[in-house]
């Protein structure tokens, strides 16, 4: 058991690399290999949290070669119980333009080849219909209007591989399934989550309207990056204002999820 403890956790996606003042930096060993940077712990209205740079402070780790399994389990291992997910996002309505900000309900994955679970072997299957927190669903609405952020209540969030973008055609299909935001991190992050038994949150910063929206718009990285530049200071202020708002005692089921069954794993 790691020394320094924390009870929430902020994994940080494209552009965001710091959140904690004075935070203690910390390197954690896991079963699956390195976590993607080091792990700072700091103090948020008199809670402990730490912080993880889900691409490393570097953006050294692209997407689809994340250890997603290695972040989770070091969090848990440090006492995370609650996980906050603010993640850049390219948007398949054009109503939700570069800026907004949405609390997703739903993740469709569309990935290939990733690595999506800590049970190999036993029959561990977890509830995923409702892949995030309801709890932390309304703490993170809160935490926008205290913000002074508007936040769009729902929304599917479909996960690709990348690192490429979409397709016009692709973008199109998503849309006419009636998603509504595009992402390459979501997956399998949010269900190793769960079959952790922790409470998953996803933030997502809208950083682009899709290539299916028009015939003249497309995405690129450089325009992606200059968007979340523009909002990160403001989505920072969500993240924080979301951490006050968690609740200080888990009364949803994301905790109960494994009760029942037998895990094959010494869970940290």
């Amino acid at each position: 058991m790691q020394a320094v403890q924390a009870e929430i956790a902020v994994i940080g996606g494209s552009g965001f690399y710091e959140l904690l003042e004075e935070a203690e930096r910390i390197e954690v060993d896991t079963p699956y290999g390195a976590p993607s940077d080091t792990i700072t712990v700091g103090t948020v209205g008199g809670r402990a949290v730490a912080f993880l740079p889900r691409h490393g402070k570097g953006h050294q780790h692209p997407a689809h070669k994340i250890n997603y399994r290695a972040n989770l389990w070091a969090l848990r291992s440090l006492g995370v119980r609650q996980i906050l997910a603010p993640c850049a996002v390219g948007s398949l309505r054009r109503e939700l333009g570069p800026g907004s900000v949405v609390v997703p309900d739903q993740i469709v994955d569309r990935t290939t080849g990733r690595i999506q679970t800590f049970y190999d072997q036993g029959a561990v299957h977890v509830s995923f219909a409702d892949p995030y927190c309801p709890h932390g669903r309304t703490a993170a609405l809160k935490g926008a209007a205290a913000a002074g952020t508007v936040a769009t209540d729902g929304g599917a969030m479909v996960v690709i591989d990348g690192p490429r973008f979409s397709t016009r055609a692709e973008s199109q299909w998503y849309a006419s399934a009636g998603w509504s935001l595009v992402n390459m991190t979501g997956h399998p992050e949010a269900v190793l989550a769960r079959e952790l038994a922790l409470c998953y949150t996803s933030v997502a910063l809208v950083t682009d309207l899709d290539a299916g929206i028009s015939a003249e718009e497309s995405v690129s990285q450089e325009e992606v990056f200059k968007v979340f530049a523009q909002n990160v200071q403001q989505l920072r202020k969500v993240v924080l204002e979301t951490i006050r708002e968690l609740p200080a005692e888990r009364g949803c089921g994301c905790s109960q999820v494994l009760d029942g069954m037998s895990v094959p794993l010494d869970l940290p």
